[in-house]
């Protein structure tokens, strides 16, 4: 996949062949296409980070046909800068593209002190999702996700919530995140009764992380409702970074991470054998990890991070070979016990 590099100039025109060479995938029944790969914004783009360094991975994402954008009103860190830092750069940059983009945004998690600052309430989503269109400074977002299920919060009052934002023109699509196969079929049921249907699940999917498999997908295949996988590297371990080892600057060495080293060092035999794997087709195992993932049709899109053009480039190139041989199909699985 070609990729460009644009640093900096005056004035960012993108590239006019850039819809050529990606891939797009239509999410469930609706008449929206999102590219294979899109890019999160949950690392890279808070106050701690370089805006500059934000800048080109976004230049260079829709230089390279990367439409979808997603972010959540608590990335940063700190809590919401994620989305006033996209906000800035929209403005300076992609202004002019944006009915070229879908932007999406969540709320589910803690966000702001006191009782209705969380989880699912209509009065926290309502709210969350105006704060979130203030900080990017957009009149509506194209998807709007419940971050996580409420426990406490019965599901037709979050779902209603998802309804009036699209009623209301602030979400133009809505979609849920984190929930189990059970509760999704449930909440899937509601939004087609309220008549704004569930256009797409944000799961957790990975080598390492399969429970989609048992029975959401086709729970979301049945509904028409597309599926986009986030953390597809397992934070970093489906990567060349752990095949020797922990490295003492990566992420499972350092504290207060969500990466721990016990669960990496449990991993490590793995993390190697899928690296044999991976290079006998002539593939990095990040690119590997990628390619697996699209190999399913089911699978609308994966959803990566970047915190360099480099790293961009190298995970698009992913694209190139998403065919499995059966055989190559079968070692993966001994290699993960399935």
């Amino acid at each position: 996949m070609r990729i460009t590099d644009k640093t900096n100039p005056t004035e960012y025109r993108a590239i006019e062949d850039r819809y050529d060479e990606m891939t797009y995938r239509r999410c469930g029944h609706s008449g929206i296409l999102l590219p294979a790969i899109s890019l999160g914004l949950w690392h890279n783009f808070g106050y701690l980070d370089n805006l500059e360094i934000g800048r080109n991975i976004l230049r260079a994402a829709f230089d390279a046909g990367i439409t979808h954008f997603d972010l959540a009103n608590n990335y940063g860190p700190p809590y919401g800068s994620a989305e006033e830092n996209f906000g800035l750069l929209l403005k300076r940059d992609f202004a002019k593209y944006r009915d070229e983009l879908i932007i999406s945004s969540k709320a589910g998690y803690d966000m702001w002190s006191g009782p209705y600052g969380n989880y699912g309430s209509k009065k926290y989503l309502v709210a969350s999702c105006d704060q979130s269109l203030k900080r990017m400074g957009l009149e509506y977002v194209d998807i709007f996700y419940h971050h996580r299920p409420d426990p406490d919060t019965p599901l037709e009052e979050t779902m209603s919530a998802l309804d009036l934002l699209v009623r209301q023109g602030k979400a133009l699509y809505v979609g849920i995140s984190n929930y189990p196969a059970d509760l999704a079929e449930k909440a899937a049921c509601i939004l087609k009764d309220l008549g704004t249907p569930c256009l797409i699940h944000q799961a957790k999917y990975s080598m390492f992380e399969r429970w989609v498999e048992s029975d959401l997908l086709d729970i979301l295949d049945d509904n028409g409702i597309g599926c986009i996988a986030f953390s597809p590297l397992a934070q970093g371990m489906l990567t060349n970074k752990y095949i020797d080892g922990i490295p003492d600057d990566s992420r499972a060495a350092k504290e207060m991470t969500y990466l721990e080293r016990e669960h990496v060092e449990a991993k490590l035999v793995q993390i190697k054998q899928l690296h044999e794997i991976a290079e006998s087709r002539g593939q990095k195992l990040s690119q590997m990890a990628l390619s697996w993932l699209l190999k399913d049709d089911r699978v609308t899109s994966v959803l990566i991070g970047a915190s360099s053009t480099n790293q961009l480039k190298e995970n698009l190139e992913a694209l190139d070979k998403i065919v499995f041989e059966e055989d190559e199909i079968k070692k993966i699985d001994e290699v993960l016990g399935v």
